[in-house]
């Protein structure tokens, strides 16, 4: 494998293209380096975990030489080894990207989760160790690992929720839990519909509100950060996870648009921004 045919999987999309935000103007500028080279490293496994042409066995070849590139066994994927150099450089845990290549591994060899717990394990890999590389980058303590968690699951979920159609409908891919699709009586074949069923509209609504216990719990940790700019985008994903979880209550992803636009997020950001600069 070499970079230009990795560099090929890469689907086109960028940061701002994210539901959420990701190494936003709030972040001080010596700490998004550092972040955006995790975020291209992410991008690239998540992009070569989802093509929809290449087979599994050559996935997890790809996945494998990110892998090495973060351990030094390799430098054949230049985004490894770029984050690789960053953490060095900082003195970083590559356990974060190590971590995530799992989650990655898991989604080219794992379609189905058959219970919240098994989910919540996923999120473990998938989403936990994103906010925790952004809180070493900042130097923040260890002690805010658990709300962090809370929230990148409760991030990591509602996307699943978002996109619940079109990942069955493309990838054949659901996260929605067996054991709840089957106490509801709804069926994975639900999925492909253009509406949701009424089995299936009452799972969403059962894991919408498993979010919002989540952002509970992560509710008091942007102003547990100590870096202020930090706190502050952590403040506006918050609201907007906040603000989405809403919208699954009383939306149907299949047939309803739940993402925000750009003018309605960036009033919620505004508020949430406001908030926490007067909480200081």
């Amino acid at each position: 494998m070499n970079a230009s045919t990795a560099a090929d999987l890469a689907s086109g999309k960028g940061h701002t293209d994210e539901n959420f935000p990701v190494a936003s103007v709030l972040i001080a500028p010596a700490f998004r380096a550092p972040i955006m080279a995790f975020y291209r490293f992410a991008r690239l496994a998540d992009d070569i975990a989802d093509h929809d042409t290449i087979l599994p066995e050559e996935k997890l070849t790809r996945l494998e030489a990110m892998r090495a590139g973060i351990t030094g066994e390799s430098d054949a994927e230049p985004s490894a080894v770029a984050l690789r150099k960053v953490m060095a450089e900082r003195g970083l845990d590559p356990a974060h990207p190590l971590d995530l290549l799992e989650a990655f591994r898991r989604d080219v060899t794992k379609l189905r989760y058959e219970s919240w717990d098994e989910l919540m394990d996923y999120c473990r890999y998938s989403a936990s160790p994103v906010g925790r590389f952004v809180l070493d980058v900042h130097g923040e303590p260890r002690s805010l690992w658990p709300a962090n968690d809370a929230l990148c699951s409760a991030l990591q979920i509602i996307n699943h929720l978002q996109d619940c159609g079109k990942d069955y409908r493309a990838i054949n891919r659901t996260y929605l839990p067996q054991d709840a699709l089957a106490a509801a009586g709804a069926r994975i074949e639900d999925l492909g519909a253009d509406r949701a069923s009424p089995a299936l509209r009452s799972v969403i609504v059962v894991l919408a509100g498993r979010c919002q216990d989540l952002l509970a719990q992560s509710a008091p940790f942007s102003r547990a950060i100590r870096d202020r700019r930090l706190g502050i985008e952590v403040a506006v994903i918050q609201r907007l996870a906040v603000s989405l979880t809403g919208r699954l209550l009383r939306r149907d992803p299949l047939s309803e648009r739940v993402h925000h636009g750009k003018a309605e997020a960036l009033l919620l950001a505004s508020g949430a921004a406001l908030g926490r600069l007067v909480a200081f």
